[in-house]
């Protein structure tokens, strides 16, 4: 079977999804979105368990090459090599890209998620895990905030993939009932990042208007 359109994504609405969606809209890429409702379970249907065996999103095909990737930070890497969108120009700044990227997905992503579960998701409640994710959070908001006290954008001087994988998860802070006030620097980021049209086309793009199980969109 051909397809016209040669990227396929597999989404839904949470910042993993959404990092996708904005380097999609950034590269101007054309593409097929395929919206999931992960209460229903869609994640766990085996067509999509074919293509990411962990079940989860984000996940693409290339239909081109043959490749599936999942794992967000994967996905960003392997589309910004393949169009060149927000490919760093030297491999110091590349290396920086990478430290940053892993950053956000070994901690940043991590902690605010499970300060997001326990607040939102949980049945029981647990006072003791909402306070240590809240502090293990606001601690990672000042490791971000000294960074940027000294450079622009968090790898470097230039926008990168790693500033779209930390902005969608630091973006939560209201609904995660986080106080950054103390970090200037965050907050001039944050509203530099959201000025970006592909950066708000993206988070748009993200938020289907209905789900009916799998849902298939064309986006370009």
């Amino acid at each position: 079977m051909t397809h016209a359109i040669d990227l396929a994504f597999y989404t839904a609405d949470t910042p993993n999804g959404q990092k996708v969606s904005i380097f999609l809209k950034e590269a101007g890429l054309a593409y097929e979105q395929f919206d999931l409702d992960l209460g229903k379970g869609d994640q766990h249907q085996p067509d999509f368990l074919k293509i990411n065996p962990n079940g989860k999103i984000p996940t693409i095909v290339d239909r081109k090459t043959g490749l599936a990737v999942f794992e967000s930070g994967a996905i960003l890497s392997y589309l910004s090599s393949q169009t060149g969108c927000l490919l760093p120009p030297t491999e110091a700044e590349n290396v920086s890209v990478q430290k940053w990227l892993h950053f956000q997905i070994g901690g940043i992503g991590p902690m605010l998620g499970q300060l997001w579960w326990f607040l939102h998701a949980s049945k029981t409640g647990n006072a003791e895990a909402i306070e240590r994710y809240r502090k293990q959070s606001l601690r990672l908001y000042q490791v971000v905030d000294t960074r940027l006290s000294e450079s622009a954008f968090i790898a470097s001087e230039n926008y990168s993939i790693a500033d779209i994988a930390a902005f969608t998860w630091l973006r939560t802070w209201d609904e995660l009932g986080l106080d950054i006030t103390p970090y200037s620097h965050v907050q001039r980021w944050l509203d530099v990042i959201a000025a970006r049209p592909a950066v708000q086309a993206g988070l748009l793009a993200n938020k289907p208007t209905s789900l009916t199980g799998l849902k298939q969109l064309v986006q370009t």
